[in-house]
Order: C-alpha cells, then sequence, then structure tokens
C-alpha cells in the first residue's frame, strides 16, 4: 500500500475521531478496517427478521451528542439527525409507577420527592456551565480544567462508589433506584469507587443534551463520521485485517482503535518488556449478553410512561440492582439480572416495517461467561410488560463469545474497553501521565482503554491526536 502521513488502526469512533483530527489538520490519512462495515460498535444490521433494523452494539448516544469533538464537526451536514425521545430513561417499579428521567432538570426533581431539592442543588451549578465541565470530564486526568471548582465538585461526587452516593447522599428508594440504574451503565459493580462518575456524567448529559438515538441506527453515526472524513481528503479502506507490524502502511503516525491485548499482539516484542507486562496484566471487565427483537408491537408496559422512554432499566430497586452488578465480578449469575432496554422504532419508524417494532437489550453476565440469560431477560421484561413474549417475532442473541467475534475489541464480551475501577478510570491503559502515547515514536492508542474510557464520544481518538500533532509542533488544531 502507498504511504501516508497517518494510518489507522480500526474504524470506531475513536478512530475516525483520531483520522479526521489529522486529516482536518492537512495530513493524509488510512483507516485500516478488518470488517465489511466500518463503525466498530457503532454498528446496525438486518440481526432478526428483514427489514428490522438492530444495532450491534451502542444504540443511545448521551455522549455522543455532547462531546465536544462530534459537536465541532457539524455532523448534520452529512446526515446524522438526532431522535430524542420525550423521556431519557424511566424505570419501572413493582406495585408504583415509574421514576422518570428527563430532559428538565426541575420536572426530574419533582418525581424525586424527598430527594428533589437536594438532586436540584447538587445538579444545577453544574448544568449552568456544562459545556466547560463535560470538556473538563472528557479530558485526561493532566490537564488544566476550565472550571476548576465546578470540577472539584463533580469529583466530590465521582469519586465515590455508586452505591455510596445512593445510600449517603440519597434518601428515597425512587431516586435510589433510578441513580443505581443510570450508573449502571459503568459495567461494573456499583460498590467499585469511580461508580457514581458515570451515574452523574450520564445525569448530567440528560439534562443538558438529552439521550437521543440517531435516525435510521447507529450505523448513521459512523456513516456521517465517515463522509466527514472523506471531505478533509481520509481514506477508509475495510475488510483489511491488520495481524502483524510488517502489515502496518509506512507513515508517520499509527493510531490504534484496540485495546491492549489487540495492541500487544500486532507490536509484540517491540514494547518494552515493562509495557508488555503491564498490557498483559490490563484487567477487562464483566461481559454482556445481548438479546434483539423483532416485534408485532409495541412492548405493552404496565406503566404508559415506559413507552415515552428510548430507554428503559428493569432492575427494581437499589438493593436489587446492587446484588444483580456484583453477581458478575464474582463469576455469578443473578437470578434476576438487571436489563438495559431501548425500544428505538417508537420514536424512528425507520427501523421497522409496517406496524412492526424492534427492542435491544442487554445484562451484565461474568466476564467470558458462556451461560444463556435468555429466558432470564425475558422475564424481568415480562415483570413489568405482561405480554412482551407475545409480540415476539424473531429474536437474535449475541453471549460474550458471539460479541467478541463481533468486534475484537469486546474481550470476553466487556463493551467498556477495560474493567472500570478507580484506577482504570484515572489510569488507561497503564498508570502513566501521557496515556495515549506508545513508547515507539509516532505510534498511539486511542481507544477506549485510554481516557476519557468507554462511551461513544470520540474523545480519546481526538485527543490522542492532538497529543500527536502538539507533539510534532503543530499548534493551530481544530476543536483543540
Amino acid at each position: 500500500m502507498n504511504s501516508v502521513d497517518a494510518v489507522v488502526v480500526g474504524s470506531g469512533p475513536n478512530g475516525l475521531a483520531a483520522a479526521i483530527t489529522i486529516a482536518r489538520a492537512g495530513y493524509k490519512v488510512r483507516v485500516l478496517e478488518a470488517a465489511a462495515n466500518p463503525g466498530g460498535g457503532a454498528r446496525t444490521e438486518s440481526l432478526t427478521a428483514p427489514g428490522f433494523l438492530n444495532d450491534v452494539c451502542s444504540a443511545i448516544h448521551p455522549l455522543a451528542v455532547t462531546s465536544p469533538f462530534f459537536r465541532s464537526l457539524s455532523l448534520e451536514k452529512f446526515g446524522l439527525q438526532w431522535i430524542f425521545s420525550p423521556y431519557s430513561v424511566a424505570h419501572p417499579l413493582d406495585g408504583e409507577g415509574a421514576v422518570i428521567l428527563e430532559p428538565s432538570l426541575e420536572e426530574t426533581a419533582h418525581h424525586l420527592g424527598v430527594d428533589g431539592k437536594r438532586y436540584r442543588e447538587f445538579m444545577a451549578p453544574l448544568l449552568h456551565e456544562w459545556e466547560d465541565v463535560i470538556s473538563d470530564i472528557l479530558q485526561p486526568l493532566v490537564h488544566w480544567p476550565r472550571r476548576p471548582w465546578l470540577l472539584a465538585r463533580f469529583g466530590l461526587g465521582a469519586l465515590l462508589s455508586a452505591a455510596t452516593l445512593a445510600r449517603h447522599f440519597l434518601r428515597g428508594p425512587r431516586a435510589r433506584a433510578l441513580f443505581a440504574g443510570v450508573a449502571a451503565h459503568s459495567n461494573a459493580p456499583l460498590e467499585n469507587s469511580g461508580t457514581a462518575a458515570i451515574g452523574l456524567m450520564l445525569h448530567l448529559a440528560a439534562h443538558a443534551r438529552g439521550w437521543p438515538l440517531p435516525r435510521g441506527g447507529a450505523q448513521s453515526l459512523t456513516q456521517a463520521l465517515v463522509a466527514c472524513l472523506q471531505s478533509f481528503g481520509g481514506e477508509l479502506q475495510t475488510e483489511t485485517e491488520v495481524r502483524t507490524f510488517q502489515e502496518l502502511p509506512k507513515s508517520r503516525w499509527v493510531f490504534f482503535d484496540l485495546t491492549p491485548r489487540q495492541v500487544l499482539r500486532i507490536l509484540g516484542d517491540r514494547l518494552p518488556p515493562s509495557w508488555q507486562e503491564s498490557f498483559l496484566s490490563y484487567r477487562y471487565g464483566p461481559g454482556v449478553f445481548k438479546m434483539d427483537w423483532a416485534l408485532s408491537e409495541p412492548i405493552p408496559w404496565k406503566d404508559k410512561a415506559c413507552a415515552r422512554a428510548a430507554t428503559v432499566h428493569l432492575g427494581g430497586r437499589l438493593e436489587e440492582i446492587l446484588v444483580s452488578e456484583a453477581a458478575n465480578a464474582r463469576g455469578r449469575l443473578a437470578k434476576n439480572p438487571f436489563v438495559l432496554l431501548t425500544q428505538p422504532s417508537l420514536f424512528d419508524r425507520s427501523r421497522a416495517p409496517g406496524t412492526g417494532h424492534v427492542a435491544w437489550a442487554y445484562c451484565h453476565v461474568p466476564h467470558a461467561s458462556s451461560a444463556d440469560r435468555q429466558e432470564a431477560m425475558e422475564a424481568q421484561i415480562e415483570r413489568y410488560a405482561p405480554g412482551f413474549k407475545d409480540c415476539i417475532l424473531a429474536r437474535h442473541v449475541m453471549n460474550p463469545a458471539a460479541l467478541e467475534r463481533k468486534n475484537p475489541n469486546l474481550v470476553g464480551g466487556d463493551i467498556s474497553g477495560g474493567e472500570v475501577s478507580l484506577r482504570q478510570i484515572l489510569f488507561r491503559p497503564r498508570l502513566s501521565l501521557s496515556p495515549y502515547s506508545l513508547p515507539l515514536p509516532g505510534y498511539y492508542i486511542c481507544s477506549s482503554s485510554t481516557p476519557p474510557g468507554p462511551g461513544v464520544h470520540g474523545m480519546a481518538g481526538f485527543n490522542a491526536a492532538v497529543k500527536a500533532l502538539r507533539t510534532a509542533g503543530v499548534k493551530e488544531i481544530a476543536g483543540a
């Protein structure tokens, strides 16, 4: 292959972000993707039945719509359309109405009863300066914050475990359940220090910008990013797997949108022994068991408020969610798994033919588990939507092994790029003040295994590319 200025291995949102940043600076970039379609976890396919479009991994994108980098690209010019459901999240509870995370801070606080005033007082200052707060949160640990006092306010809660924050900051069962469900997106036991950060950030994102879905599915976000890259002269080459160092084209820079395991496989002994050891010891988190359904009609929720939210959390109160998420880290299966579900066709009719609908859901399982969670997941949905099974036309199941085959970055079914523990939140992929730089000149890692970690936001790729450009003496960098 002809030489280029930069090669990006992997076309997930972070890989495409790195490529766009380099191409935007005037350099020639080529993205190499092993699969037939780009996107990594941001892909949409007909998994269940003809005409029914299900997202392969990511489905709802609160961090994409609030990402400073993605917003700088004006992706709407490349065909991206965001759809916002009336509620960001519905969390049904047994014997009472669902607790709702609304776009409005005031309305959400109103639903939280005894916790409403405290919730409002904590969130309001952070929400008022959200643009600067999210920019600080999505940067590496070592940077000068735009709003140090607000970042410190966020950090005081974020460093706690979600369980601790829920028990000691919140008093009522409704607020505790809502926060636990949102924090469970961390894919970690909620007793882990730092899991509160995920809950706080996603709550704030709901009030600041919402939890939207891309019209047509997650692939629409990828298509817009690819079109943006091509508008700057960048290239995408699919069905091109990089297995060894020798297969890399000659270039000035190489960016890996891969986890440490894949980087180590490619670079091997070119990495110093200490790096090899740290990449071998990099910890991956619990896996997920994912299901997709083609449905004859919308999910028949007991509480009709659930039909106004694209995302529904199914797991009952705080205590039940804690048990479910703790079991996975201990290699056990929870009797009643916490289920994260989306129902995009309620708001995007392009996703299913006629009067049909699609639904997408997953639960956490032990790392690389081969257990079948189909019955347990469908039982949790039936618990809050009796008659759900009667609506199923077809289903598609992926356990951790199937997910990893679909996307090798999902090691053992881990969709977070590595364990979400306090150490691996602050220092990913290893203890370093320069998290993107590899010990080879011009080589960088830019996946969700680097700061700011999991989520569809592109900031890891952007940050890595900015690091490379600044090291090369480029002063003016668009979006920085």
